[in-house]
């Protein structure tokens, strides 16, 4: 197997099919999941096109150093959105890095089931990056959003992509477990969603979120509830009669979650969705009057 540096010759480049071929070993090597994939999203990434358009280009010799560099961060199991410095989600590119957890296409799901709703009053809590406040803002131009977080990391990127993407979103610097905040908003919001810490402490994680997510963004106590008491206090006073909430959950909360919610007595229409492997997801739920 070929190495990337091995197919660099002194006096005449390799093609680009030469290099993803060799990238694409070295990462496989590595115990990267999609090797070809994450070779050619950086290729394209070097050369400014989409990945679709990398029939026919060819790499500076400029652009080899750095794609090469750029593979073996990749084969050291730096996350792949770290290295392009976005990561894709429901149609926009949100800027992440150290610091910030990298939203999921799972959590596309939430978002989905969250615009199907009648909200003009919406609060994404345990908010990170921003990816579902972001989302609804740049969708619902009738909404009016808030997002909270309390990581001072986390708000870097937040902020950034509330101004690049949708500046009409409300940041919060706080935590969701205070009851203080967004007071002024309690019993008035159409829609709380939240997409907290979930994972069990003890669960396997791959390399990349071992590494490189926020540590209090993944790990949520032994049974990855720790965060779910306050999340449902918090929705219970900031939604309005008939108001909804969505929160996304561990593939392993399916039942536990719901029945978290039944026991708080503030929500009826109780419902756990799945996703599209068939694996509990979120979990949705109507406020009941007082």
């Amino acid at each position: 197997m070929h190495r990337l540096e091995d197919v660099t010759p002194e006096r005449e480049l390799p093609t680009l099919s030469t290099s993803l071929t060799a990238a694409t070993g070295e990462l496989a090597s590595a115990g990267v999941a999609s090797p070809r994939v994450d070779a050619e999203l950086l290729a394209a990434h070097v050369l400014g096109v989409p990945r679709s358009r990398l029939v026919g280009k060819s790499l500076t010799r400029e652009q080899l150093g750095i794609f090469h560099d750029l593979v073996q961060k990749r084969a050291l199991r730096v996350p792949l959105q770290h290295l392009m410095g976005t990561a894709p989600f429901y149609g926009l590119d949100l800027a992440v890095g150290p610091g910030v957890f990298i939203p999921r296409f799972e959590t596309e799901l939430l978002v989905e089931w969250a615009l199907q709703q009648p909200a003009t009053t919406v609060v994404d809590l345990c908010s990170g990056s921003g990816a579902i406040a972001v989302t609804i803002a740049a969708r619902r131009a009738d909404a009016t959003v808030a997002a909270v977080e309390r990581s001072e990391a986390a708000l870097v990127w937040l902020r950034r992509n509330v101004a690049a993407l949708a500046p009409q979103v409300r940041v919060v610097k706080g935590d969701i477990a205070d009851p203080g905040v967004l007071a002024e908003l309690n019993g008035t919001a159409d829609l709380v969603l939240c997409n907290p810490p979930y994972v069990p402490e003890a669960a396997p994680v791959d390399v990349e979120v071992a590494e490189h997510d926020p540590r209090e963004a993944v790990f949520a106590g032994p049974d990855g509830l720790a965060l779910m008491p306050a999340v449902a206090r918090t929705a219970a006073r900031l939604l309005r009669p008939g108001g909804r909430l969505g929160i996304e959950h561990d593939d392993t909360h399916g039942e536990t979650l719901p029945a978290l919610l039944r026991a708080t007595g503030d929500f009826d229409g109780i419902e756990d969705r799945r996703d599209l492997a068939g694996r509990p997801r979120f979990a949705t739920a109507r406020r009941v009057a007082n």
